[in-house]
């Protein structure tokens, strides 16, 4: 065998570029609309985004700030629904909104030279939307059927018990609205509330695309100059911190799988120690390469799959770990995750495990900074939780440089199954005994 013929040995793994932005501005506008624009000229687009606090205090806000953010499309007072399709058509541009808990979000994209155009429509949308009475009966009947379907899904029933538990009535827990709440709508309360709460004084504005920064920002202060209202939008509060307490079992009658939520408490992005703790979750579950996936899928066959998030928003900061597993090993997979949770403290990530995770983490990063989508979304939530552009930067460069020791204390800080509260959804009458003598449940 020659040289030519052996395997070449591979390059050592560096640390992925994560490029920053060439050029960017920022400005408040006259009316309290905060303007972020971003130049990336990859190619000849602009990517919108729009996040305006939304936040009301029950179920019943969110169905109506569901229901209108599915009726903003529907017509202004100087444009039907054709109207706005075509201009958007014609101007091969795209703007849709959608709702949560904490805002209301909008997203769209055009053509760079026909940015005017997307500005003005969001515009007449956000001072004029008239919710005409029929596409918005059409709409909210629409609405609803989705939500009986979507809230029939064992993982959305399971989030929400999980987020009942651990933060009762607060505004976090309402992340789907209740279809019978939305039948019973009538169109004069979501246009009450478009006048009331749809406003500019605490909302952000982000563009990212082949474009001038001041000058865009500009056009936007032109564009959305008559767009006012009556009070500052509705911050969503925080939520007190999770208190850990033992596992709830919640029944889902003959149910042949469960799932299993746990949550415990994270640390702000802006916190200095979150690039450790970015890196010892990825350790635990934030990947596939993770010691939780390790454990419950690849040696024991328990799930097909399991995560841990890191969840940083407007109202807190927490670490949730999910799992879906048969009901015959339902017991079983608790008891591995409550053993990989405290393993976590009791044998601290390793540095090959530091190493693979912070390759991922660089290298995720740098794939959802590499197109004008990506970074938009990016930036605007950054700009939810108070961060600056400058975090475009130092994130990469702290994952880079983080320790091992820092990890390990990240980890010690977070994990351990003392910390945590949670749910187990399934079918009460086969799981109670189970449960029972692995860890405790209450009923």
């Amino acid at each position: 065998m020659t040289d030519h013929d052996r395997p070449r040995r591979l390059p050592e793994l560096t640390a992925a570029p994560v490029e920053v932005p060439i050029a960017s501005a920022t400005s408040v506008s006259a009316n309290g609309l905060r303007v972020v624009a971003v130049r990336m000229p990859t190619v000849p687009m602009v990517e919108l985004r729009m996040t305006v606090p939304f936040a009301g205090p029950d179920r019943r806000h969110a169905a109506r700030a569901d229901l209108l953010s599915s009726c903003l499309m529907t017509g202004t007072r100087s444009r039907t629904r054709l109207d706005l399709d075509t201009d958007l058509a014609v101007a091969g541009a795209a703007l849709g909104a959608a709702a949560g808990p904490d805002f209301l979000t909008f997203a769209g994209s055009a053509p760079a030279e026909h940015l005017p155009t997307l500005l003005d429509l969001l515009d007449d949308v956000l001072e004029h939307a008239a919710y005409p009475v029929g596409e918005f009966d059409g709409e909210r009947d629409r609405l609803a059927e989705r939500l009986r379907v979507f809230r029939a899904r064992p993982g959305v029933r399971a989030r929400e018990a999980l987020l009942a538990k651990a933060f009762g009535a607060h505004p976090v827990t309402f992340e789907v609205p209740l279809a019978k709440d939305v039948a019973a709508l009538g169109v004069e309360e979501v246009r009450a509330l478009h006048r009331a709460a749809v406003s500019p004084r605490g909302s952000v504005l982000t563009l990212v695309g082949d474009l001038d920064p001041d000058t865009a920002i500009d056009a936007v202060g032109a564009a959305l100059a008559g767009w006012t209202c009556p009070r500052p939008a509705a911050v969503l509060e925080r939520f007190e911190p999770v208190r850990p307490s033992p596992l709830q079992l919640v029944d889902r009658p003959r149910g042949v799988q469960s799932q299993i939520r746990l949550v415990g408490n994270s640390v702000a992005r802006s916190d200095p120690s979150y690039p450790a703790a970015k890196i010892a979750n990825l350790v635990f579950g934030g990947y596939f390469s993770s010691r939780l996936v390790e454990n419950v899928r690849e040696d024991k066959g328990y799930t097909y799959g399991a995560s841990s998030l890191l969840d940083s928003g407007i109202a807190g900061d927490m670490l949730l770990v999910a799992l879906d597993t048969a009901r015959e090993t339902t017991a079983a997979a608790v008891l591995e995750t409550v053993y990989e949770l405290s393993r976590m403290v009791t044998t601290p990530p390793t540095a090959a495990e530091v190493d693979a995770a912070r390759q991922y983490a660089i290298g995720a990063l740098s794939i959802s900074l590499s197109s004008q989508s990506g970074l938009a979304g990016t930036v605007a939530g950054m700009q939810t939780v108070g961060l600056g552009l400058e975090w475009l930067t130092e994130h990469p460069r702290a994952l880079a440089t983080v320790t091992v020791d820092e990890v390990g204390a990240a980890a010690a800080a977070l994990f351990g199954a003392h910390r945590f509260t949670g749910i187990v959804q399934g079918d009460a009458a086969s799981l109670t005994d189970s449960l029972q003598s692995v860890v405790g449940v209450v009923s």
